[in-house]
């Protein structure tokens, strides 16, 4: 199955998870496989945030395509740049902030456990 560019759904949440600014989705495959619950990259504009969150019975994965930021993950905090990745599994938190002066681009795909 293919999704083109235009077929892609776009939104944008304010203050995702309690964090600053908002953050651009663009749900890149119009469907997903059953455990799979988002297949998105995230656009945070400079100082955009997501807030702390802890993700229960699914994991997360992220993959930073541009830009630079950082990164809580449980209670340590790391600065990332583009291709770094990150997991943040069932029963874990985390949060990202864009601390450059560019967008951060972010792969990110949820499956459910």
């Amino acid at each position: 199955m293919i999704t083109r560019k235009e077929q892609q759904a776009h939104s944008v949440r304010e203050f995702m998870r309690g964090g600053k600014k908002f953050v651009q989705h663009t749900e890149l495959s119009a469907q997903l496989p059953e455990r799979l619950r988002i297949f998105n990259l995230l656009t945070l504009i400079p100082g955009a945030s997501i807030g702390y969150h802890v993700h229960e019975n699914e994991s997360e994965m992220f993959y930073f395509i541009e830009g630079n930021g950082r990164v809580q993950d449980d209670d340590a905090f790391y600065d990332i740049t583009a291709g770094d990745s990150m997991a943040t599994f069932s029963g874990h938190g985390h949060a990202v902030e864009n601390t450059g002066d560019t967008d951060l681009v972010i792969l990110a795909t949820i499956v459910k456990d």
